[in-house]
């Protein structure tokens, strides 16, 4: 059994895996490959129909909110919300926890102003800010969830501000259960735990859109895709389809089980490596992930017998992010206790043998 730790491509259901794949082949047993249809067919308006309705009552949004699958990946999103919400003589202000944040933060200055209002920066983004200023003068305030890099989350608990509040969730999304009516805007690349890689959940209140002066090109407006359901063009039928089906296993579930689990597979590794003295973390333990877990092992021999005993252990994707370096445990929903459980016990074999 291969234990699947990346940040993403991420780790999906079996089940959901399989169906996709029959879909491939032969859709519902029509004799079409589901790749190969119509994204303006009856099949794929039921599947469309079916991931937004049911994103609708798993994340329990009311009517006044629009629900999107788009394209290009949460990156595009960092560009598309500030050309969609932020006129030239606007403010919006930013929470910089990380590298996504800061690839935010650039393309919103494009098209207004920015204004950094709490960062984590002179700490290596190692916590979560928890102190805000008034923030009446904001166009509105965007933050990012959890911080897949640094290994920092959001614990269920949201600044209150008085402007419209705007959110990165890519990483943490149905992953516990959470208010999501705090939240004005939502984004979401669905590679984590939405689905397979090639779409992105925008959530949208209705009322802040058409507010802007500049003209917004037409595939970028979010209007656009309110109007035709996201199939204004041709969508990524495939991906959408796995977002059914994976909203479909998390409904299965229960988001409170859910939760329960990746609380459980957190707190495991969290005491593992806090237990093992050739290991640490640097993050606040207040703000450790419950997705991503970062650590670090300073001994060039520890950490070759580590990558020896996962290679044997077939544990992938552990390595930390290229710019930070060190290690990292991702653990989205589908991921089983199991897996970490194997890792721990890694972790436990290079404390004994070397500590």
């Amino acid at each position: 059994m291969v234990h699947n730790f990346f940040a993403g491509p991420s780790i999906l259901p079996r089940e959901v895996l399989d169906k996709m794949a029959q879909a491939y082949i032969d859709y519902n047993n029509t004799g079409l490959a589901l790749a190969e249809s119509s994204h303006r067919s009856d099949n794929f308006t039921e599947i469309i129909n079916g991931a937004i309705s049911l994103a609708r009552e798993l994340l329990q949004l009311p009517e006044e909110y629009e629900i999107l699958f788009l394209t290009g990946g949460a990156s595009s999103q960092f560009y598309m919300v500030p050309m969609n919400l932020l006129n030239e003589a606007d403010t919006a202000a930013y929470i910089n926890t990380g590298i996504w944040s800061k690839k935010a933060i650039a393309e919103a200055q494009i098209f207004g102003a920015t204004e950094i209002i709490a960062s984590s920066a002179e700490q290596n983004f190692n916590f979560i800010p928890k102190q805000l200023p008034e923030t009446t003068q904001y166009k509105y305030v965007h933050l990012t969830t959890n911080n897949t890099i640094y290994g920092t989350q959001y614990r269920n608990i949201y600044p209150r501000v008085d402007c419209p509040l705007v959110a990165d969730m890519s990483s943490d999304i149905l992953s516990e259960p959470i208010d999501m009516t705090q939240f004005d805007l939502i984004y979401a690349g669905a590679q984590k735990n939405l689905g397979p890689v090639g779409t992105t959940l925008v959530i949208v209140k209705k009322e802040l859109l058409g507010k802007v002066s500049r003209k917004i090109p037409t595939m970028l407006d979010y209007r656009t895709h309110i109007k035709r359901g996201s199939v204004f063009n041709t969508p990524p039928v495939m991906s959408i389809y796995g977002c059914w089906l994976n909203l479909q296993w998390i409904e299965k579930q229960g988001i409170e089980a859910i939760s329960k689990n990746n609380q459980a597979k957190a707190s495991l590794l969290y005491d593992t490596v806090d237990s093992c003295s050739l290991l640490h973390t640097s993050v606040a333990k207040e703000d450790r992930s419950v997705m991503n877990a970062t650590f670090h092992i300073e001994r060039e021999d520890a950490q070759s017998l580590f990558e020896e005993l996962c290679k044997e252990a077939q544990i992938v994707g552990i390595k930390g992010h290229r710019s930070v370096g060190g290690y990292r445990a991702s653990m989205y929903n589908a991921m089983k206790l199991e897996s970490v459980e194997v890792l721990c016990q890694v972790i436990r074999k290079v404390e004994e043998q070397l500590a």
